[in-house]
């Protein structure tokens, strides 16, 4: 039988032209960039070039609800988030290509669930609709919904409020604690500049807000371990990493990500 390679990331695996083509249909991948040229026939041999980054290959389909329904309900503790647009443009004007966009981390609460029952008593969820927030960034299933992308996923997955444009502002949920990073340092200690790619990721940083904290067992908010204006040290690989308007690096993570409070 005929095969065709298919290549991401310095691997390859080879595939038969009918099962490759029944494998891609209805898939999107946002950031990656699909050629297949020439198309494939039964009888030939070809390549499959698949543009992809560096690190890492995701395929993540969303699915797609009929337009028959005409609502979504959440259950439990999920809640419903429609999906804020990607930019498409610098600030400057220029066209992104989509391997540049962003996958979005943030949107508008449009339905919420009845809540959960921690212990013997029933705990309503904490957001409303109309609420922007910003949630974890793998969380959820994608759904495609009345012409536009949403996210279905727990309450505990969102990780804050945000009111504004700036991420500065976030207001953290939950056991979420929001962290200013501390300077990446520009010098070796011999005072040679380091590259970005040398750039040691910081793990200490600055608690500029904090979540009302987890709930115990009678459904009662247990206060976190650490407020606002403490330096701490985290886990270096926690959290979900953002950027604000004026390009300060910020990290949200759970409260037990901190491993220890610096004075």
């Amino acid at each position: 039988m005929a095969t065709s390679q298919l290549t991401a990331a310095s691997s390859s695996i080879s595939v038969s032209p009918r099962n490759l083509i029944a494998s891609f249909q209805g898939i999107k991948a946002p950031s990656s960039t699909l050629k297949l040229s020439p198309l494939l026939s039964s009888g030939n041999n070809h390549n499959l070039s698949l543009s992809v980054s560096k690190r890492s290959f995701v395929v993540k389909a969303a699915t797609t609800v009929s337009p028959k329904y005409t609502s979504v309900k959440p259950l439990g503790d999920r809640v419903l988030v429609k999906i804020k647009t990607v930019e498409e443009k610098t600030g400057g004007g220029i066209l992104l290509p989509t391997t540049a966009q962003s996958k979005p981390q943030s949107g508008e609460v449009v339905a919420i669930g009845e809540g959960r029952t921690v212990g013997k008593n029933k705990v309503d969820i904490s957001l409303k609709t109309g609420t922007q927030v910003v949630y974890s960034k793998y969380a959820g299933t994608e759904l495609e919904f009345n012409g536009s992308n949403h996210l279905i996923l727990k309450e505990d997955d969102i990780v804050g409020i945000l009111e504004t444009d700036d991420i500065k502002d976030l207001k953290p949920l939950n056991d979420r604690v929001f962290i200013k990073l501390a300077e990446v340092e520009e010098k070796t200690s011999g005072g040679l500049f380091l590259t970005e790619a040398n750039k040691e990721k910081p793990s200490i940083g600055t608690v500029i807000a904090v979540g009302p904290g987890p709930l115990d067992e009678e459904g009662s908010r247990k206060p976190l371990s650490v407020s606002s204006g403490n330096t701490v040290l985290y886990s270096k690989y926690a959290g979900n990493d953002f950027k604000g308007n004026d390009g300060t690096n910020y990290i949200a993570l759970r409260a037990s990500d901190v491993m220890a409070v610096l004075s």
